[in-house]
């Protein structure tokens, strides 16, 4: 729902920094992939329930995100590129539930696995509108210029990021949190199903 509004706010400094890591010869697949397993830390960090050093890699794992995408438009975005930073984002969503759940499975795997099951829900209406919107030549660069089609929604980046914040900072509020978020990824599928099913209609 922000990401538009905050993508003139975070690609200045965001393309600056990308241009020096360009210029000591990073690429954006390596700042993916290295954005994704220390992302993949905070899973075992959850597990153990180290919420604080959990947040550090979800951070961590988020500023990479932004960088590859800076690092890409600073020499030559590519398609491989564009699909190993999708696949692996939605890896990384589902593995912040996950760590909860094993955390505290009593209390946290009900609302973990109706998260993770409003993940798959959001992910897959993301991915099918990309895809007809590519076959239909539709684009859009509302969310800043990316390798496919964008489409926006109630959950986008920002509103998980900040769910996942609140989770480590309030580890004892996770089912509620989950459930809450769960319910808004709701509105997101169902948006999204009527925006494509408008949109593709013969």
């Amino acid at each position: 729902m922000f990401d538009s509004r905050l993508r003139p706010l975070i690609d200045p400094p965001l393309n600056s920094v990308g241009r020096v890591l360009a210029r000591l010869g990073l690429t954006a697949d390596q700042v993916t992939l290295l954005g994704f397993g220390l992302g993949l830390l905070a899973l075992p960090a959850l597990w153990q329930q180290n919420y604080a050093l959990a947040l550090v890699f979800i951070a961590t794992n988020r500023l990479a995100d932004g960088l590859d995408g800076a690092v890409a438009r600073a020499t030559k975005p590519s398609d491989r590129g564009g699909f190993l930073d999708i696949c692996l984002d939605f890896l990384f969503y589902a593995a912040i539930p996950l760590g909860f759940a094993l955390a505290d499975p009593g209390q946290n795997a009900l609302a973990a696995a109706v998260l993770l099951a409003a993940f798959i829900g959001t992910g897959s209406s993301f991915l099918a509108f990309a895809v007809m919107a590519e076959k239909h030549g539709i684009e859009t660069q509302a969310q800043g210029k990316k390798a496919f089609y964008y489409l926006e929604g109630l959950t986008e980046g920002a509103e998980t990021i900040a769910c996942f914040v609140l989770m480590c900072v309030f580890p004892d509020w996770f089912p509620a949190v989950a459930l809450i978020f769960a319910a808004m990824c709701a509105v997101t599928i169902v948006t999204r199903v009527v925006r494509g099913w408008q949109s593709f209609a013969e």
